[in-house]
């Protein structure tokens, strides 16, 4: 398997949880002309009051934006890869830094499930510049055995050995 080839597997892979993602968010429920009337809501029903729910929104929109965001950046740097009036120096550039925001789109996703899985309700992950930073939904403050763990689990996934962690 050449790199051209490992380029465009890492991409697709993106694309599909972006794509998971979005169907994920496009299957539930909007309310829109008229509302529900079981709970008086109108227009779209989005915005919770619950404090929880609106913790839980956090979550899903940072990780949807992060998505959109690193989906959009993957397309741009593809379009520009395969552009014919890039010289071969650009080209090669534009392709290190979308294989480094693919790989770093990956790592994220394996080190959000592997903590996820480790009993942790949520947690967001993002990657740039050779840093890491987790923002982990907790009711109570971590322990040092906590942070520990997660710099373990992102040292394990990415091998990078600069965490942030914070608790929303």
């Amino acid at each position: 398997m050449n790199k051209k080839q490992a380029v465009i597997i890492v991409a697709l892979l993106a694309l599909i949880v972006c794509a998971g993602v979005l169907a994920t968010k496009l299957n539930n429920p909007l309310y829109v002309n008229g509302g529900d009337s079981s709970n008086g809501k109108s227009t779209i029903a989005l915005n919770k009051d619950d404090s929880k729910d609106n913790k839980n929104q956090f979550f899903e929109e940072a990780k949807l934006t992060r998505d959109n965001k690193n989906a959009q950046t993957l397309q741009t740097l593809k379009t520009f890869i395969d552009d014919k009036n890039v010289s071969k120096d650009k080209k090669d550039e534009a392709s290190k830094k979308y294989t480094d925001l693919a790989m770093s789109t990956n790592y994220e996703s394996k080190i959000e499930t592997t903590l996820k899985s480790k009993g942790y309700e949520d947690v967001i992950c993002s990657i740039e510049g050779g840093k890491a930073r987790l923002v982990v939904k907790a009711k109570d403050k971590l322990t040092d055995k906590d942070t520990r763990d997660m710099k373990n689990v992102v040292m394990e996934i990415a091998q990078i050995k600069e965490v942030e962690i914070e608790t929303k």
